[in-house]
């Protein structure tokens, strides 16, 4: 069979100071000497992996006996990654294909050139991670000089453009109406005796659980708020509270004069939801504070003073957690009552009971006969499937993977786009920080996906497995330690919707 040469070539992204793919093939037909080719090209695709049409085109080829050299324009066209082209010179080996980089003047038919062209191909992804290194270093350090860098904006605050030290940026300005309201918050739970659900029920009274951006108020929101560095004025009494808490203080304590407020930045525990206060990174933030050190302390030290680390799962229902008002969406929890019945349990609507948000009213909800409403239900659901697998269950799934996966190879493609754009040397600084916010929702978009790949990977029925083994268990139900049944409604369940006329439950098999 007679063979022919292949060229490759592959531009990421548009860039002036880039090489197009035209002038990349120009010279690789130099390089070939006037011998037949055929042209494979990506434009737009990243070389952090070998996810590309035209690429995977030519492997297929190189596979099927068509071609006996490739020819790029430089080495890095084909991968940046050390273990990816390591398995291409495998391949290439395995198929008797030399490659040949027509500016680095590589030829694989020789030893010397296969050693010199690993070497390359270390440095060409160092080269790719230092970038990245770089704009991660970047962002730590404009962090640590208190520049806004991205992210939600707090209740109280809105987003100005601002210019500190020379550089445009932004920052937080309070906005009147809002910081009202954050300050009757920190207010009312400052009262010693004041909880979380005292200030919940004085906001309902005064017709404010309802906040300025559409949102109800709940007392995570409130603890969210109470939480926040962001609302109050840097004075000394505040660096010396998170001093004691073991965080780590980027500014030194002559410059907490109160005319700044404060950030948390890249830490391991700058999550919204995070108690421990140690390791966390505080830095001076440039916008004024709303809240007077004294108070914030207060509500802090008393939020911090009443927070008890809970090792167990809810006991006292095994569905717990899964019950939401088909409504307003808010949680469905359990309460005692000693009326009537004796010691009783009830399923209570929070949106409505504490939230006061929800416009419908629910019918009383006994425990004991929701929850033998809800295991009948599973049984049922699982006799189903038992009777009637669906064949095709375990190709959807994996399709699903799959669309995920693909999902993720073009946001890692999208990612590495921007960041080759940000280290072009005139790269606009508005645009930059675009860059910067797109790269961030990026990262966010990736860990939901990667959420929910594993979800579906732990979903556990098709074909290969019917409901058999849960059927037993649900056979078994009332021998059943509780820790068990919330395993299994934690496999079977996913939500639990209740209107007044109806329960709808979303089954995660």
């Amino acid at each position: 069979m007679y063979k022919k040469i292949a060229i490759y070539a592959r531009k990421s992204v548009a860039r002036e100071d880039s090489i197009s793919i035209e002038s990349q093939i120009e010279m690789c037909l130099y390089e070939a000497r006037g011998e037949e080719c055929i042209i494979y090209k990506d434009n737009g695709y990243s070389g952090k992996n070998t996810d590309r049409p035209d690429f995977q085109r030519m492997v297929a080829d190189i596979k099927a006996g068509l071609i006996n050299k490739v020819i790029v324009y430089k080495l890095d066209r084909v991968s940046r990654s050390v273990l990816d082209f390591s398995g291409l010179m495998d391949m290439f080996q395995k198929y008797k294909v030399d490659f040949v980089s027509a500016t680095e003047h590589f030829d694989t038919s020789s030893p010397m050139g296969r050693a010199m062209l690993n070497i390359c191909v270390v440095f060409a992804q160092l080269e790719r991670e230092t970038i990245q290194q770089r704009v991660i270093d970047a962002y730590a350090s404009r962090s640590k000089k208190g520049f806004y860098m991205g992210g939600k904006i707090p209740y109280g605050y809105k987003r100005v453009p601002a210019n500190i030290d020379g550089i445009r940026t932004s920052m937080y300005e309070p906005v009147p109406e809002e910081a009202e309201d954050i300050r009757l918050i920190y207010e009312l739970y400052s009262k010693p005796s004041a909880t979380l659900g005292d200030v919940l029920r004085e906001l309902v009274l005064r017709e404010a659980n309802q906040n300025r951006r559409g949102h109800y108020w709940n007392t995570a929101r409130l603890s969210e708020v109470m939480r926040n560095p962001a609302y109050t004025k840097n004075d000394i009494r505040i660096y010396n509270f998170y001093k004691q808490q073991g965080s780590n203080l980027i500014d030194s304590p002559e410059k907490y004069d109160g005319n700044g407020s404060l950030y948390l930045f890249s830490g391991e525990n700058t999550n919204r939801k995070t108690w421990d206060l140690k390791g966390q990174n505080i830095v001076i933030a440039r916008h004024k504070g709303i809240i007077e050190p004294e108070t914030w302390l207060m509500c802090r030290k008393k939020l911090l003073a009443n927070h008890q680390v809970k090792t167990c799962k809810p006991k006292n229902s095994f569905l717990s957690g899964k019950v939401k008002c088909g409504n307003c969406g808010y949680a469905i929890v359990v309460r005692y009552s000693t009326i009537n019945r004796g010691h009783v349990r009830y399923f209570i609507d929070t949106g409505r009971s504490e939230n006061r948000c929800c416009t419908i009213r629910l019918p009383t909800i006994h425990a004991d006969d929701f929850e033998k409403v809800i295991v009948e239900r599973m049984k049922e659901k699982l006799s189903m499937i038992s009777v009637k697998a669906k064949p095709d269950d375990k190709s959807r799934i994996q399709e699903s993977i799959s669309r995920l996966e693909n999902k993720l190879i073009s946001i890692d493609e999208e990612i590495e786009n921007l960041v080759d754009k940000m280290t072009s040397p005139d790269m606009d600084r508005t645009v930059l920080k675009y860059i910067k916010g797109k790269i961030s929702k990026l990262d966010s978009e990736k860990m939901n996906i990667k959420t929910d790949i594993e979800q579906l990977k732990n979903t556990g029925m098709t074909d290969e497995f019917d409901g058999r083994e849960l059927v037993n268990v649900m056979s078994k139900w009332e021998e059943l330690s509780f820790d068990d049944k919330r395993s299994v409604v934690e496999v079977l369940i996913k939500k639990i919707l209740v209107y007044p006329d109806k329960i709808e439950i979303e089954w995660n098999i």
